[in-house]
């Protein structure tokens, strides 16, 4: 047998890695795979034996300063063989210096500590009916509608706020294709965002940033409402009281958790207006 090789992955090889992400119950958005690529396309490594992939990590570096881990998996079938160490030491490499992110899920996490990386806060994935009615009227004077073309140089500068490290490339297809995203306004201000795509099971919500509780629960309206019919997913951090007393109102239960950890130390941004993380894969 031949020694296990690691190169980045191609377009083509990163759906069968989203495709074990959904054996694993992560439940991907369907389209995930093009703005995940989009982001970094040298960032999505693979272990591969014989020519078979066994292993494969997303360490996409968003810019000289930040990048974000995700997508960690060994097939069930090559477990316990180092693949997935060898994969982990990879995408490190290949982030080298930068501050990096993860969400590490519970049973992970003191080996994620023992490697450098400090939790800053807790998510929650929450799940209920799309489609019901608002169980309080919305702020007033906040407004949710759907995204447009001339919101686009606002939204890259209000996500700025809300994320580590620009995301041009990202967000290019995240904002597109069959993805819905709303946008909350005040006196001609953005105030908001949120996008809302379709996955496996159900939609998933994410992100919400915003600038306060009232334009948070608007954009959840609207998300909601356009997921009329199916279930809805998104994970909220655990410091965001009122969206999620807004939540369990709608009939919303908690599911699992996992740990927002930063190797390097916590990023500069507006993590009051984080009310829904964008995705565990890419941060």
């Amino acid at each position: 047998m031949s020694a296990p090789a690691i190169r980045p992955l191609t377009r083509k090889e990163l759906d069968i890695l989203i495709d074990w992400a959904g054996d694993e119950g992560w439940n991907p958005g369907l389209t995930d795979a093009d703005a995940f690529y989009a982001a970094d396309p040298q960032g999505f490594l693979g272990c591969f034996v014989e020519g078979e992939l066994v292993a494969g990590i997303s360490a996409v570096a968003y810019d000289e300063h930040f990048g974000f881990i995700g997508l960690y998996i060994c097939h069930p079938r090559f477990r316990g063989q180092g693949y997935g160490r060898k994969v982990w030491d990879a995408g490190m490499a290949h982030l080298g210096n930068r501050r990096i992110g993860l969400d590490g899920v519970p049973e992970q996490q003191a080996n994620y500590a023992a490697m450098g990386f400090a939790p800053l806060y807790e998510s929650i994935r929450w799940s209920g009916p799309g489609g019901t009615a608002s169980p309080s009227p919305p702020a007033p004077a906040a407004t949710a509608r759907p995204l447009t073309a001339m919101d686009l140089p606002a939204l890259a500068v209000f996500d700025r706020r809300h994320f580590p490290a620009p995301r041009p490339n990202f967000l290019s297809h995240w904002l597109g294709g069959a993805h819905d995203a709303f946008v909350s306004m005040e006196d001609g201000a953005m105030t908001g965002y949120a996008v809302l795509r379709r996955c496996r099971q159900g939609r998933k919500i994410g992100p919400i940033f915003a600038v306060d509780d009232g334009a948070a629960e608007n954009l959840l309206s609207a998300c909601v409402q356009a997921a009329a019919g199916g279930e809805v997913h998104l994970d909220v951090p655990d410091h965001q009281v009122s969206l999620t007393e807004t939540l369990r109102r709608r009939g919303f239960q908690p599911g699992f958790t996992t740990a927002r950890m930063y190797r390097g130390g916590p990023p500069v941004l507006a993590l009051a207006g984080v009310y829904a993380i964008t995705t565990l894969e890419l941060g």
